[in-house]
């Protein structure tokens, strides 16, 4: 009995071990199947592109832009700024189906309907582009049609957003009434077109570079810009798009600002004097003015005009101040008398050359100036270096250059390259060309190269480069970069400072400056530049005229590289100067460029006019400027605004003045005084409504045109 107990037990041992060994074995199995079934979803199973685009929520990747940091002037007022601007859209379609699943769907469509037409009415009041029944019609059809992005109306600013979101309709929100805004930063240049080429732009704020990034817009693309930020947005129940908060956001970084060394008031004043000059004179295509602090280098302003040739108007649509090089004629003969100096060649501006009548044998014809010296000085045979000087003579500067340099030629060059009039130096816009001067080792160098460089012919300079030459002449021979940076800034503070640097410390000794500068007197008071004699301060200058050079469809077969067939030619007309001139405050340079004409222009006319009416405007720009002197400054200039101080408690509510101020300054006097303010237009204020001294609520709009 008991054995066969023990039988059992065994057999039922026996049964429950081969069980749980099953079960074991079956449970190596899944776990072998599942870590298999792992591996093949993980690394081998292509997933299903629909049942992943089913189930999985589909991320939108946005870019955020970032704010287009500021350009400002030298004493912080804005040359360009990017202001928010917003696009109206509208969805025409929204609740349209819900009203067709409803049972009053139809009257729903109605009183739809109906505020769609009390909404075009408040739209075409408000933009004046549209009647109210072409609004109706247009929202209608797209309504009809499907549309669900229909643009509305133009670009408004935001306190015109805020005013046509109370319309009807769109008072409702984005789902019942259909508004869509599209915000836009838009790039305002207060002061119109001044300065507007040196300033430059931009076609968007991308970072791509090309032709669309022009000047300091260009230049400092990579500091404007900013850094672009992202987000993910996903699709909401309704089909929106919203901001994923499960994924990554990086917020974008707004701009820096840029500070220049502009002077917008002296600008104005340059830009005024040229256009006053050449507007009318439909033969000069062109011209440019740099003005130059003496011992910084600053630019203070730098004018570029240029005639379009539909319209004749004058536009900043090119550099010429840094792009357009050419012959420079006698401004350039003050290097040849400087390296005279220099070399001890010339001692005094009393010293004389033979006159020989004028002529020097290699070189056509003969100086009319020098036998007008001898015929007015009893047949003299000698001449003073001041007196050819003042003239201009290219007998005289040929003569030193052959006489003294013959044998040595590159000798006198190489001043040039000292004097960093062969080189393309460093500068805060694009496009800055090189000179050309002639080398002895060239095989086009010939016999007569030394004599035509020695009086500004032969070699090509921009405006700019002669300006910075007579500006270390006004700085006693230290010679500073020009530069348009003064810093980066961000908020006011400063991040990078740029500032002055020098270009070579001494280009000359401070005697031969001073040399120099009795003749460049002499110049502007008995020579070629008589015209500003009578300035408020005293200018130290030379003039200058060239031929320019034809091009091969320009000169239509003549032989002569400066004129067609028909005796026309182009001239190039500069007159460069400092002043005032025994304490140089600013150097300046003005070239004009004529169109082929029977006309010839000179350094000492419309340059030395211009001229006159820029060193009288900025001299009555002085503290120490006499009323009188105020009265008869030939060039009116941007006024100093005094700007309205916040009104006291109780004190009546006026609105101020601000005509002849600039965006910014009659911005903050309109605003300070309680006031909104709406603008339009670039440049200054022309008019204001309402009038100035009217009494106005708080809060309510003055409107200010620029231009």
């Amino acid at each position: 009995m008991a054995k066969g107990r023990d039988r059992k037990k065994t057999r039922t041992n026996e049964t429950t071990g081969a069980i749980v060994y099953f079960a074991y074995l079956l449970c190596l199995l899944i776990s072998f199947a599942i870590i298999g079934k792992i591996v093949y979803l993980q690394f081998i199973k292509k997933e299903d592109p629909e049942i992943a685009r089913i189930f999985r929520p589909h991320g939108i990747r946005n870019t955020l832009d970032p704010s287009r940091g500021s350009i400002i002037s030298y004493d912080g007022r804005l040359l360009a700024m990017s202001t928010p601007m917003y696009q109206i859209r509208m969805d025409c379609t929204v609740q349209k189906e819900a009203f067709a699943r409803s049972s009053d769907g139809a009257e729903k469509e109605r009183e739809w309907l109906s505020k769609a037409r009390d909404l075009s009415q408040q739209l075409s009041a408000t933009f004046r582009d549209k009647s109210a029944d072409e609004y109706y019609s247009m929202i209608y059809n797209g309504r009809k049609n499907g549309s669900k992005y229909l643009r509305i109306g133009p670009q408004i600013d935001h306190e015109t957003l805020q005013k046509v979101k109370k319309f009807p309709l769109f008072n409702e929100g984005g789902y019942s009434g259909g508004m869509i805004v599209v915000k836009n930063d838009t790039r305002q240049y207060p002061y119109g077109t001044l300065a507007r080429r040196t300033i430059g732009y931009i076609k968007d704020n991308s970072m791509s570079n090309g032709n669309n990034h022009i000047g300091l817009e260009g230049k400092y693309d990579y500091v404007l810009h900013g850094k672009e930020g992202v987000e993910w947005l996903k699709y909401s129940d309704n089909r929106r798009q919203i901001q994923n908060y499960d994924s990554t956001f990086v917020a974008p970084e707004d701009g820096l600002d840029v500070r220049t060394t502009l002077n917008i008031d002296i600008q104005d004043v340059a830009d005024h004097a040229l256009r006053n000059q050449i507007q009318d004179k439909m033969e000069i295509e062109g011209g440019c003015v740099v003005i130059l602090d003496v011992k910084t280098g600053a630019v203070r302003a730098m004018v570029n005009l240029l005639r379009d040739s539909t319209n004749g108007n004058l536009n900043e649509s090119l550099n010429i101040a840094i792009s357009r090089k050419g012959e420079p004629g006698s401004v350039f003969k003050t290097t040849t008398l400087m390296t005279c100096i220099e070399d001890g060649i010339i001692k005094s501006l009393d010293d004389e050359i033979p006159t020989n009548h004028g002529y020097m044998a290699g070189f056509p014809g003969f100086d009319e100036h020098i036998t007008q010296y001898e015929a007015a000085h009893g047949g003299a045979k000698t001449i003073p270096i001041i007196e050819g000087y003042k003239v201009s003579s290219n007998y005289m500067f040929r003569w030193l250059a052959v006489h003294y340099y013959n044998d040595r030629p590159k000798e006198f060059l190489d001043h040039l390259y000292q004097y960093k009039l062969g080189e393309a130096f460093d500068f805060d816009l694009e496009g800055l060309a090189t000179p050309s001067i002639p080398s002895p080792d060239s095989p086009w160098w010939s016999k007569t190269d030394l004599g035509q460089v020695a009086m500004g012919y032969s070699v090509a300079e921009t405006p700019l480069h002669i300006v910075t030459f007579y500006n270390a002449i006004a700085n006693k021979g230290r010679m500073m970069k020009p530069y348009l940076v003064e810093a980066i800034e961000e908020n006011g503070i400063v991040k990078e400072k740029h500032g002055p640097s020098v270009l070579n410390a001494s280009i000359c000794r401070q005697a031969t400056a001073d040399t120099i500068l009795r003749g460049l007197k002499a110049v502007v008071e008995e020579g070629t530049a008589k015209r500003l004699k009578s300035c408020h301060w005293q200018v130290a200058g030379k003039t200058g005229t060239s031929w320019v050079v034809l091009s091969p469809s320009e000169l239509k077969g003549s032989k002569d590289p400066y004129s067609d067939i028909y005796g026309r030619k182009k001239s190039q007309a500069t007159f460069v100067c400092f002043f005032p001139a025994e304490n140089p405050k600013y150097t300046a340079i003005i070239t004009i460029y004529s169109a082929l004409s029977h006309i010839i222009y000179y350094g000492g006319t419309i340059p030395a006019l211009a001229m006159g009416e820029i060193v009288d405007a900025l001299y009555a720009m002085e503290p120490e400027a006499m009323p009188d002197t105020l009265a008869r400054s030939a060039v009116p200039r941007m006024p100093s605004p005094k700007l309205a101080e916040k009104p006291q408690k109780g004190q009546k509510l006026l609105v101020p003045d601000v005509k002849g101020y600039g965006l910014k300054d009659a911005v903050y006097s309109i605003e300070n005084s309680g006031y909104r303010c709406q603008w339009s237009g670039s440049g200054t204020v022309q008019s204001q409504t309402p009038a100035a001294g009217k009494e106005l609520a708080k809060g309510q709009t003055v409107t200010i045109a620029l231009k």
